[in-house]
């Protein structure tokens, strides 16, 4: 319900910037609003983080738990849920005692895989250059305010 909210409030984003030049006026705005839908779950830190996680195979639960520094069993089963929403992540539950579950990047999640980690090798081979303009906004930013 809350998803329907948050869709209905972002539909028809692009209205008021219609003349605006850009990629994004390549789309309606349907597809625009639809795409930003999409952008906004894969493009999240722990999307791309258990995406890139699945990339080995089908992994339990508590083992991409542990993979994912950081990552709350609360974030984790959001994001994973998410996922399975939109066919991008598919769980499979064992009838064993103790219950097994895992995940698996469906066939659709495997064709953003390469995405997912080309944004990830990006992110370390510029963590350098990225890391001296934060320090540089920081320090600007302080000597201003000061």
């Amino acid at each position: 319900m809350a998803a329907e909210k948050t869709r209905k409030v972002r539909t028809g984003v692009r209205a008021d910037v219609r003349t605006a030049p850009g990629p994004c006026a390549h789309w309606d705005d349907q597809d625009a609003d639809f795409i930003r839908e999409v952008l906004d779950l894969v493009g999240d830190k722990w999307s791309v983080l258990v995406i890139g996680t699945l990339a080995d195979g089908a992994t339990r639960y508590s083992d991409l738990a542990v993979a994912i520094p950081g990552i709350s069993q609360r974030m984790l089963t959001l994001t994973l849920k998410q996922l399975r929403r939109n066919g991008i992540v598919s769980r499979t539950a064992y009838p064993e005692v103790p219950p097994r579950v895992e995940y698996e990047l469906t066939g659709l999640g495997t064709s953003l895989l390469s995405t997912v980690l080309a944004l990830a090798a990006w992110s370390a081979g510029n963590q350098a250059e990225i890391r001296r303009h934060q320090q540089a906004f920081d320090a600007d930013t302080q000597s201003a305010g000061s």
